[in-house]
């Protein structure tokens, strides 16, 4: 039986060792799911609403602990550490709706009635990233649970802590035992099966792109259902008669939130030609207030980055002879720091400009008009998220429906709201997460035609 030694990104020290599961741990654990599925799918709908209203209680009453877990697993600011653990109890509150609204319809047809109905699915596989564990694990697990399903749910390596308190929280609210469950272990091993494992039948991955097109291609052989969340470049777009001041002031937080780890992050910022100077006069001097300190302290913006690994490839979009237009500061000492940096490349061939860094990095680059803008957001084989500012509404909502990305925001840098559909066009992913919609995602439509002529 291996172990795996957590490591505190801001200490570089060991914080805790867990045990991983191996293959047949795994079969293990998809067999009670599979077996609590027949009952769990039997629980009334107001019984299931209530134990998942439980669930968020509780997740409510352990919030700072849940939030104190993730500063120490996974460097989160405390801020954004306790933003997640609420996300976590708000998705549950959300979707504890969902059992007593999983509606049919009554579809008129001739010589009978048809009806159609939402059935689960069954053992539902949730494969949970690095960057935010907390929230991205209730995207999955709520509405599958909420649906009749039941979850089995393989953290990250890295960042297992969470995961694991979620799992013993959700016994402790009555969820019963093998109607949750958590699995730490290796991608190649527990991600792996639940890809292989006919009882697994449905995957909901967060993560690369690379490794969301190997899930995908394994999905196939079974024909089974995939939700996945991948990669992102988004753009962050900003006109000359935008409100510059607000623009420049939120773009740190756009990019450098969570180190830059954010799929969602607006890591190329195109700003018209003609606001170009100000910009950058007023971006500095933001980028150069962003506070980077001790995660656990409440004034924190930006931690470290998840891991040694993490800081070496950061590091490699900017070796020693880049042209850096200017940087924010960073702690000395011990931890996976990097400074907030921007970059302005001479074109959009530039790799940092062009591919997924997942660090506290930004490439600024000029564009001319509207049409010059929209080209140069759908550059990009991603399509997750970005920002459009400008005053003008006919614009923002010409280059909203011309921009390629499944989330936008209109003078602001917000990506995610719970009661909203989420997700990405082109590489960045396929179906959509939260909202109202997501139970669909985990049901099947089933169709039944009564004969009232016999």
């Amino acid at each position: 039986m291996s172990s795996y030694t957590v490591i505190s990104p801001v200490t570089e020290k060991s914080v805790a060792e867990i045990v991983m599961a191996d293959l047949q741990q795994t079969d293990a654990v998809i067999a009670t799911a599979a077996k609590a599925f027949e009952s769990w799918r039997k629980v009334t709908p107001g019984d299931r609403a209530k134990l998942l209203r439980k669930f968020a209680a509780l997740v409510d009453t352990y919030n700072e602990e849940l939030a104190q877990l993730e500063v120490l697993n996974s460097g989160h600011t405390i801020g954004n550490a306790r933003w997640e653990a609420g996300n976590v109890r708000d998705v549950l509150n959300y979707y504890s709706a969902a059992p007593e609204r999983l509606f049919g319809r009554q579809i008129p047809v001739p010589n009978g009635i048809d009806i159609t109905f939402k059935e689960p699915l069954g053992v539902i596989g949730v494969i949970v990233p690095w960057n935010f564990p907390m929230p991205i694990a209730g995207w999955g697990f709520a509405p599958a649970l909420a649906a009749g399903n039941t979850v089995v749910l393989k953290p990250a390596e890295l960042t297992p802590m969470t995961a694991i308190r979620l799992g013993e929280i959700a016994l402790e609210a009555g969820i019963p035992a093998g109607v949750f469950n958590v699995i730490p272990g290796k991608g190649s091993i527990v991600g792996e099966r639940f890809v292989t494992n006919p009882l697994v039948r449905k995957i909901v991955f967060t993560g690369s792109t690379t490794v969301g097109k190997h899930i995908m291609q394994g999905c196939a052989d079974q024909v089974k259902r995939v939700t996945l969340e991948l990669g992102g470049k988004s753009a962050n777009i900003i006109f000359a008669d935008a409100d510059i001041e607000k623009a420049a002031a939120g773009a740190p937080g756009a990019v450098f939130d969570n180190a830059g780890q954010d799929c969602c992050a607006r890591s190329r910022i195109l700003i018209q030609r003609s606001a170009y100077d100000k910009f950058m006069e007023l971006f500095e001097i933001a980028v150069k207030k962003f506070r980077v300190e001790d995660p656990s302290l409440d004034t924190a913006e930006m931690g470290p980055l998840i891991s040694a690994q993490q800081l070496a490839r950061v590091k490699e979009y900017v070796p020693a002879d880049t042209e850096i237009a200017f940087q924010g500061n960073k702690p000395a000492g011990d931890g996976y720091w990097f400074a907030p940096t921007v970059l302005t490349p001479k074109d959009t061939k530039d790799r940092a400009y062009r591919e997924e860094i997942f660090g506290p990095v930004v490439s600024v680059i000029a564009f001319e008009d509207e049409d010059d803008a929209i080209r140069m957001a759908n550059d990009s084989e991603y399509g997750l998220s970005g920002s459009i500012w400008s005053r003008d509404i006919g614009r923002a909502v010409r280059v909203s429906r011309a921009v390629e990305a499944g989330n936008l925001s209109v003078n602001s840098n917000s990506s995610v709201r719970y009661w909203t559909p989420f997700g990405g066009y082109k590489q960045s992913g396929l179906g959509r997460e939260l909202g109202p919609d997501a139970l669909d995602a985990f049901t099947e439509t089933k169709n039944v035609f009564f004969d009232t002529q016999a």
